[in-house]
């Protein structure tokens, strides 16, 4: 496996719209092969989502996910919505379900250092195919469905700022550490 070299915004290939991988493509060595290689680029960089298109091949496939934790260190965290197992998902088709849309905080690893708040919507339901070919329907919601939704925006040649309604909150890093985390924590 190996550590993939992310592209960041302004190279062309995050502009582009990605082409969808064929069933026969699937299966084969090469895309097996990216497939892990996303996962330990992904792991690498402490991401929660990598599209094909950031470590610039430009297919319709990304992976997400967290991975799972073990010992006590989770037991004030009961929210089933920040649970996300590892997953890839290959030619994503997404339909958001219900009209409710939530705004969060969302950075990306292609625009480092750099947070904004996003509305997406609250609960989608994803229709792609697993690493294998197989056919799979995925209902997520809460962070695992932003995930999926920021995900394949990148097939789609959109970033996050394209998302946002209104550039007040676009933060550096550490600036939203120092200043809005606090303030999102005071909110809730």
């Amino acid at each position: 496996m190996a550590i993939l070299k992310v592209a960041r915004m302004g190279h062309p290939v995050l502009r582009a719209k990605a082409r969808p991988l064929e069933a026969a493509e699937i299966r084969s060595p090469a895309v097996q092969q990216l497939i892990d290689d996303m996962f330990e680029t992904m792991a690498e960089y402490q991401g929660v989502g990598l599209a094909a298109p950031q470590i610039h091949e430009s297919v319709r496939l990304f992976v997400a996910g967290i991975p799972a934790r073990t010992g006590d260190d989770d037991e004030d965290e009961d929210d089933d919505d920040d649970d996300m197992p590892l997953v890839a998902l290959i030619n994503p088709e997404i339909t958001p379900v219900g009209r409710e849309v939530s705004e969060d905080w969302e950075g990306c690893l292609s625009i480092p250092d750099i947070r904004g708040r996003v509305p997406r919507a609250r609960s989608i339901v994803v229709k792609g195919y697993d690493r294998n070919g197989k056919r799979v329907e995925i209902k997520a919601s809460g962070f695992s469905a932003r995930v999926m939704q920021h995900e394949t925006d990148h097939l789609n040649g959109v970033l996050f700022f394209d998302r946002m309604k209104s550039f007040e909150t676009l933060t550096f890093l550490d600036e939203f550490g120092r200043y809005w985390s606090r303030r999102d924590v005071a909110e809730e």
